[in-house]
């Protein structure tokens, strides 16, 4: 009896053991397939994305960087990401970029500029001062910004050997936005009298070159005209696009005009070789029909060797 009982709690003990044995090859299973079990979703239900409203300043496309960051996530430049550079005109030099600015940096650096937003100004006789050649308002941005630093560095690894480290430096960037009516009348960045250094030095200073990064798009008109730009290209007598022509034109009235699309630039030269500026650089910000425009200036300095 007490054999039989001995029996018996063996072979159940042997049960239980190779039920346990089942379920933890089967945990195990489990615990390897998990990871791509993602890879089985459904490829229509990516559609249900767009059912959530977003900002209105998170572009339309995401470039290199596809996911947006949680709530509340510290920023982290990307510093993998990269752009496509088109030449569209030589005389004065301006090159397209495109996909400058990622998504993400978009979002920390319109967080950061919010609250800074006040009626843009001009420099005029040395003065800055309010005028109705430019009725847009501005942010000015802090360099020790994360998102700024980010896109400051791109951007100066970008001008290569234009900039001379140690001496010259990128300059305060800014924001600019464009809400219906607005506009900024010719002019150019460039100052006709150079400027003196911040540090109290005797060095001067003049932007040698400017970069305008689109932010926001959601908006009709606003197109940056450069009316003394010449495409390097003719327009084709069969008629075929040039390539890059969604986003540039041939202005009617002469010139170039490129519409804002969120995340490109337009980069051009502004000094000529001499130090003076060139006024074939002079562009405007046309009205803006509807809707919003915001978009980035970055204003590399050159300083002049002292006297």
């Amino acid at each position: 009896m007490s054999t039989s009982t001995t029996s018996t709690a063996s072979g159940s003990k042997s049960s239980r053991a190779k039920v346990a044995a089942g379920l933890s090859v089967t945990a195990i299973l489990l615990a390897l397939g998990i990871p791509y079990l993602y890879d089985l979703t459904p490829p229509q239900l990516v559609s249900l994305v767009a059912d959530i409203p977003v900002p209105s300043y998170i572009p339309k496309f995401f470039g290199n960087s596809t996911t947006a960051p949680a709530p509340n996530a510290p920023f982290v430049c990307d510093v993998s990401h990269s752009y496509k550079t088109q030449l569209v005109s030589v005389e004065p030099l301006i090159i397209y970029i495109q996909d400058l600015i990622t998504p993400i940096e978009i979002t920390a650096l319109l967080e950061t500029a919010e609250p800074l937003f006040a009626p843009s100004t001009v420099t005029k006789s040395g003065r800055k001062q309010h005028t109705n050649d430019r009725t847009s308002s501005s942010a000015g941005l802090p360099r020790e910004d994360p998102a700024v630093q980010c896109v400051l560095a791109r951007t100066r690894h970008f001008l290569g050997t234009m900039i001379r480290d140690g001496w010259d430096e990128m300059g305060p960037p800014q924001l600019v936005r464009y809400t219906a009516g607005q506009h900024f009348n010719v002019h150019h960045d460039w100052y006709e009298t150079p400027r003196w250094a911040p540090d109290g030095s005797d060095r001067k200073w003049n932007r040698v070159a400017s970069f305008f990064g689109i932010l926001q798009d959601n908006c009709t008109g606003g197109e940056t005209y450069f009316p003394f730009a010449k495409s390097i290209a003719p327009p084709s007598p069969l008629g075929e696009k040039r390539h890059g022509e969604a986003w540039w034109r041939e202005h009617e009235d002469g010139g170039l005009a490129f519409k804002p699309v969120a995340g490109n630039a337009i980069f051009w030269i502004n000094l000529h070789s001499n130090g003076t500026g060139d006024p074939r650089t002079n562009h405007a910000g046309l009205p803006l029909v509807d809707g919003l425009k915001t978009a980035m200036n970055i204003w590399p300095r050159h300083y002049y060797a002292v006297d």
